[in-house]
């Protein structure tokens, strides 16, 4: 047999005056092993494509990456310098609270000079001022209440006396529920850990199982908020949507994400199907929605493809090598050039306008490159570019909207929170768990985006939960 070398593969035929001698039998067998050996070569490479993948030449989201994986750094040149700050570099040293922030002022004065010693008088109008940081001891504020229990002298019936408004019937206030609550859900701490620290550090007693009850009470304080911003979703104009997957009581899950420019909502579905997106935004949604290439968003009408996991697609055609390289690097230089545009205009080096002119420039070089790909690649490289050919008015729906951006890193940013908490707690143990984290999540999120105190907001609706009152409004109209 003869080894014909191709760029990746080697290709391997059968010789002419071998095959003059063959049987049609042996002829046959040894046909069927040559097409053996090219399915396990087409594999070999395949599994040697994924196990190259990562979030900057593949679809994968960021989000799905481990939180602590550290990408390899190019190494560099040692300068010959000392590690720490150079000389003459500033020293940054933490910035003064205001006098009207310190707890306490102690004054300072010198006795004697430091050179003759001669006795010191007066005052110093800029005296220098230290100030040193301290956390108090942490004692818990318990309040009694001594309900009397009384009995009438005409019936004879006791009467005890009722717990004033807003005071729970349980154990704990609404600082310490909202403060149980964060710990569990931006901090990323377990149950038992939770625990653990309310025990150590604050000298509360506390139990995973109240835990637990204090979970269940912020989901309940807080389900008003969410419920809101559920009912707000379908009438925005923009939404960027993205998902991961989760767990529910060891069963497979997905937890969606939708971003607008008011709110951050989360959900925990169990399936990816497109009619989970139908039951967030509602069958007749009208706005736009930014995505990745996933088909439970096709049905919507007005779309965004995020550029950023067009990217990464690109990517992965140039690492296949070949053909299928050139066609990538061309794609790939095309939306650096996009970027380039876009990034001026945020910044406010180019107008809109002048942004828009350059990119439009690159609608018809996009559009020849992906016919190119489905013509000329085979397999799924250019089902690919078709995938992308048959959506490609989705590529510039930015251009026509300012509330649009060509990316979803909005959805993408909000997710990875959530993920490095799933990566953290294994996923939710059961339904009112699921329930719990993405309302904390939703409400996590939303704060953020509001420059909001997420510590004050969640206490807050603790406390309206505990008077009967409705839940605080997050942000206005929601």
């Amino acid at each position: 047999m003869v080894l014909v070398m191709s760029e990746k593969r080697t290709t391997i035929t059968i010789p002419p005056e071998l095959d003059a001698e063959m049987t049609p039998a042996v002829r046959a067998f040894v046909e069927v092993l040559l097409a053996r050996i090219e399915s396990l070569e087409t594999e070999v490479s395949e599994l040697k494509r994924m196990i190259g993948m990562n979030p900057q030449n593949s679809s994968v989201p960021p989000s799905s990456e481990h939180p602590h994986a550290k990408q390899p750094k190019p190494k560099r040149k040692s300068s010959g310098r000392k590690r720490g700050g150079q000389e003459g570099h500033t020293k940054h040293q933490r910035t003064l609270v205001p006098p009207e922030q310190v707890t306490e002022t102690i004054t300072l004065k010198p006795s004697h000079c430091r050179r003759c010693g001669q006795n010191l008088q007066g005052h110093d109008p800029e005296p220098h001022r230290h100030q040193v940081f301290e956390l108090p001891e942490i004692k818990p504020l318990i309040t009694e209440y001594l309900r009397h229990r009384l009995r009438c002298s005409c019936c004879g019936i006791s009467t005890t006396a009722a717990l004033p408004d807003g005071v729970p019937q349980g154990q704990t206030g609404p600082r310490l529920v909202a403060f149980t609550a964060l710990l569990m859900a931006y901090f990323r701490q377990s149950k038992r850990r939770t625990a653990l620290f309310l025990e150590a550090l604050c000298n509360i007693p506390c139990s995973a199982g109240l835990t637990v009850k204090h979970q269940n009470i912020a989901t309940k304080a807080l389900r008003g908020c969410y419920e809101r911003m559920r009912r707000a979703l379908p009438r925005s104009d923009a939404v960027a949507m993205d998902e991961t997957p989760a767990k529910e009581a060891n069963r497979k899950a997905w937890l969606w994400t939708a971003v607008t420019k008011r709110f951050t909502l989360f959900h925990i579905a169990d399936t990816r199907k497109a009619d989970v997106v139908k039951e967030l935004l509602g069958k007749d949604f009208s706005g736009i929605v930014t995505s990745d290439r996933y088909g439970g968003y096709d049905w919507i009408r007005k779309q965004q493809l995020c550029w950023a996991h067009l990217l990464r697609d690109f990517q992965s055609l140039i690492d296949v090598g070949g053909k299928v390289k050139t066609i990538g690097r061309r794609l790939k230089e095309y939306a650096q050039r996009l970027f380039h545009n876009w990034h001026r205009y945020r910044d406010g080096t180019i107008t809109r306008q002048t942004m828009r002119q350059n990119i439009r420039k690159l609608w018809w070089p996009v559009y020849a490159a992906l016919e190119e790909g489905t013509l000329r690649l085979r397999g799924k490289h250019a089902g690919m570019c078709q995938h992308i050919l048959d959506r490609v008015d989705h590529l510039w729906t930015f251009l026509k909207h300012d509330n649009v951006e060509p990316t979803n890193n909005a959805s993408e940013r909000s997710l990875r929170h959530a993920v490095i908490w799933r990566k953290l707690s294994f996923g939710t143990q059961s339904a009112s768990g699921s329930r719990f984290v993405e309302t904390m999540l939703s409400v996590i999120e939303t704060c953020r985006q509001q420059n909001r105190d997420i510590f004050a907001y969640v206490t807050e609706a603790v406390q309206s939960h505990f008077h009967g009152y409705p839940t605080p409004k997050l942000l206005f109209g929601v």
